[in-house]
């Protein structure tokens, strides 16, 4: 039988992230073959994902990252099953690893198949799930691009939000990061009027109208208080209607416009866990 070293095993715990008496149990049943043990690691995650599968891995730490030249943002979430795990610095630490790694990707399906460390993305989340314990998957997977994007991070990395703005501008980055941080605390559901589901825009209307009936409105005026009902709700959940945050006096869109008047908000993504 092979003599194991704690160097060997040190090494293992390093490529792997798995603990060390696991690692050295690999290195005994592989006898001191390096890539075996990392086999038998892998093989361990599988069993342990195929027990958990159906587990809820609702917890997590959701990343945006940015491209160096600001025209792309990435923003994922790595999901487990605990608050626990979420905060643990490690798994941050492989999170942002892999919202690194996802900027070069347009597709959830392309990310999972990208190399990562020797495996493949998909390959490394079944090793971390036999190493924690926990189901490990990555949930969400969105980009964005545009002339600049900025991003923002909510502390605890439970709500990770992209922005992009239509040129590139002096006070850009600041802005972006402004209404970033708008589309993290007021979770709109669209970034304008038109963006909005017309499924959601009939259920508004009726919410309306049931509420109008109620109060005794004339069914005639129905259709128009209940217009100026969904105006209000465009007012209070559309990212560039909405009430600026650090200024309530201005919407979004005219505290965009006041960095420069050609400035505009052109999309968002906001990924949220817990």
């Amino acid at each position: 039988m092979a003599k194991i070293t704690a160097a060997e095993v040190n090494k293992l715990r390093k490529v792997t992230g798995a603990g060390m008496m696991d690692c050295k149990k690999a290195l005994v049943e592989a006898d001191g073959d390096f890539d075996k043990a990392i086999e038998i690691l892998r093989k361990k995650g599988q069993k342990v994902a195929a027990k958990r599968a159906d587990r809820d891995s609702s917890e997590g730490a959701a990343i945006a990252k940015v491209s160096a030249d600001n025209a792309k943002g990435v923003v994922i979430s790595l999901n487990c099953e605990t608050d626990f795990v979420a905060k643990n610095e490690s798994f941050v630490t492989l999170a942002n690893e892999l919202a690194d790694l996802a900027l070069g990707y347009d597709s959830k399906d392309a990310f999972m198949d990208a190399p990562f460390n020797g495996m493949t993305v998909a390959e490394k989340l079944t090793e971390q799930t036999g190493v924690i314990g926990e189901k490990i998957e990555i949930g969400s997977f969105e980009t964005l691009s545009a002339p600049f994007v900025g991003s923002y991070i909510h502390a605890g990395n439970k709500i990770a939000t992209l922005v992009g703005l239509s040129a590139a501008v002096e006070g850009a980055a600041a802005a972006a990061k402004d209404v970033a941080m708008q589309a993290a605390a007021m979770n709109p559901v669209a970034l304008n009027e038109d963006g909005v589901d017309q499924s959601i825009i009939d259920k508004e209307i009726e919410i309306a109208k049931d509420q109008l009936r109620q109060e005794g409105k004339p069914e005639a005026m129905l259709d128009n208080i209940a217009k100026g009902k969904l105006n209000r709700f465009f007012k209070d959940n559309t990212l560039v209607n909405q009430a600026f945050i650090k200024d309530s006096k201005q919407s979004v869109s005219e505290y965009v416009k006041s960095v420069d008047a050609g400035l505009e908000v052109t999309g968002f993504s906001r990924v949220a866990l817990g």
